[in-house]
């Protein structure tokens, strides 16, 4: 049988039974497992991790777009982390390299049922856009709920599945098929935004920074502490250790420290052994040394 990953982003991180309902849309499909739920307040965001088989993930997310849609209304919607719908982002990741056309099959599927079931505008990005300037989602999401109604009176941003206007209340969704990305903020002590927005742009590949990293600067619950937040698309091309030590590197320029770093949602074994490797400075080190890896069976 085989597994994909689904990584669903929801636009919603401050009503707990507003959460516990996504979820339970989810866990109620027998064949899908419920990995992990991260909610972030300020963000007032939800990233959930699940695993099934292609048809049951299909059908589960099928279901928290209903609960979405039904209980998110962008329209009062208020969070730092950029958002284009009540179900902002679906990713489909493959467990196996050569699973990846099974991920982008059951991308457009997903996507072709929700916008006939929903009457929602939903675009394809990365592995299964199929237009060029669709592939990253950043570009897909710019001018985000509030300017979406404008951005689709041109021809160029009509939807590949719904209709060619914003749903009132959910605005539009991003379903798309990509390789593993890491969720990995690093909090900087400072009351200064301005600061962990100059260090985003200086770190992040769209800048000249580094190669397959994205980041932005936003807010946290603390007023005394900023984030500059990154996602590693390709964690072995730039791990986590370089990310961090690089934000840190440009945050001592400015006389602000980092104060902490985290992980949102699940991240592969293998970055983090890098990211230890590197700072313990392990030399031929690999999962053959790690106790759990040797009593699998």
């Amino acid at each position: 049988m085989t597994l994909i990953e689904a990584v669903p982003n929801v636009s919603e991180g401050r009503r707990p039974a507003v959460i516990q309902s996504l979820a339970a849309a989810v866990e109620g499909h027998a064949d899908v497992r419920l990995l992990d739920v991260s909610s972030d307040a300020v963000h007032n965001r939800t990233v959930m991790t699940m695993v099934g088989p292609p048809e049951a993930l299909r059908a589960a997310l099928v279901s928290l777009f209903a609960v979405a849609i039904d209980a998110i209304d962008l329209r009062t919607h208020t969070g730092e982390h950029p958002r284009l719908g009540a179900v902002d982002v679906v990713p489909f990741v493959p467990l196996s390299p050569e699973d990846m056309p099974v991920c982008v099959d059951t991308a457009v599927a997903v996507a072709e049922t929700v916008a006939a079931r929903y009457d929602l505008p939903v675009y394809l990005y990365e592995a299964a856009a199929r237009i060029p300037q669709r592939q990253r989602l950043e570009v897909i999401r710019h001018g985000e709920f509030e300017g979406l109604a404008e951005k689709m009176r041109a021809s160029t941003w009509w939807p590949d599945f719904g209709p060619r206007r914003p749903h009132p209340s959910a605005g539009a969704s991003v379903v798309g098929a990509r390789t593993a990305l890491i969720a990995f903020n690093v909090n900087l002590r400072t009351t200064n935004l301005d600061v962990a927005r100059d260090i985003a742009r200086h770190i992040r590949a769209s800048n000249g920074g580094l190669p397959a990293v994205k980041a932005i600067g936003l807010r946290t619950a603390d007023p005394e502490i900023m984030q500059v937040s990154t996602n590693l698309v390709d964690y072995r091309t730039t791990g986590l250790h370089t990310v961090f030590d690089a934000v840190r590197t440009e945050a001592s320029r400015r006389d602000v420290t980092v104060v902490s770093s985290e992980i949102v949602g699940l991240a592969p074994a293998e970055a983090l052994l890098s990211t230890a490797t590197h700072h313990l400075r392990l030399a031929d080190f690999t999962t053959n040394r790690i106790l759990d890896y040797r009593l699998r069976p």
